[in-house]
This record gives structure tokens, sequence and C-alpha cells, in this order.
């Protein structure tokens, strides 16, 4: 399963001649990751009142096209690995034609947030990414 999440580029996301600048294409992808866990019915603000919170462990980005101010695209966000502490997803941003400008390959790490270090991704949550892969 696929989640997909609208972006618009707003002049904040560029750079001084509106193309968006390389590391805006990081939080287009953060965005959809957590729009994502919303459209589940994860409360992030929860999490971190239980002392989990989710982190980025690693990203590849391979930028394909420029993307320019004014631009309206959509986040393509699929689960590709799960893990017992991690998730690995696949993101694209893609323009209503198709073309892709960005893609990632982003590993998410849930931790402990007070201890800083890993631990279990709650059930479910797993259960959730799960059943939409």
């Amino acid at each position: 399963m696929m989640f997909v999440w609208p972006i618009s580029v707003y002049y904040e996301d560029t750079d001084a001649g509106g193309v968006v600048y390389h590391s805006n294409y990081l939080k287009f992808f953060e965005r959809a990751r957590t729009q994502w866990l919303k459209a589940l019915g994860v409360s992030q603000a929860q999490l971190l009142a239980e002392d989990i919170a989710f982190v980025v462990k690693h990203a590849e980005l391979d930028f394909r096209k420029a993307a320019k101010f004014e631009q309206d695209f959509v986040v393509e966000s699929k689960v590709i690995e799960l893990k017992k502490v991690s998730l690995v997803f696949h993101q694209r941003l893609v323009d209503d034609q198709g073309d892709c400008y960005c893609e990632a390959t982003v590993v998410v790490a849930c931790i402990s947030l007070s201890r800083m270090r890993p631990r279990a991704i709650p059930l479910n949550i797993v259960q959730e990414f799960d059943s939409a892969r």
C-alpha cells in the first residue's frame, strides 16, 4: 500500500532562483510520513508522552529534476522493510504527470527518548504498517 500526501512549493522552500533548496525535500518527506502516522490514528504527542520517538537513522536521496516555486506535487510513501526497531520507507516527490523530482530511501528508528536508545516499535504501529504493506 502506498500513502500519498499533497505538497505545494512555497517561496520559503526555494533558493534565490526559485528552485527548491535541497534540504527541503527531506522536510517534504518528513511531512508525508507524519501525516501517514496521523491517518493511521497514531498520535506522535501521545508517543512522546510515553517516551517513544521516531528518528531518522539514514537517508539517501536521488535528485532527479529541479522542483520550483508554486509547483504542486504528491509525496508517495511506502514501507519497504519493517524490523523490530526500524522502518525503511521508499518515498518519491511526483508531479501530476507522474514525473519524479526526488526519490528517497529513509530508515526511521524507534527510540526511548529519555535514554536515546533503540526500542521496539509499539505493536499497534507495527500492525498498522504491516497491514499497509
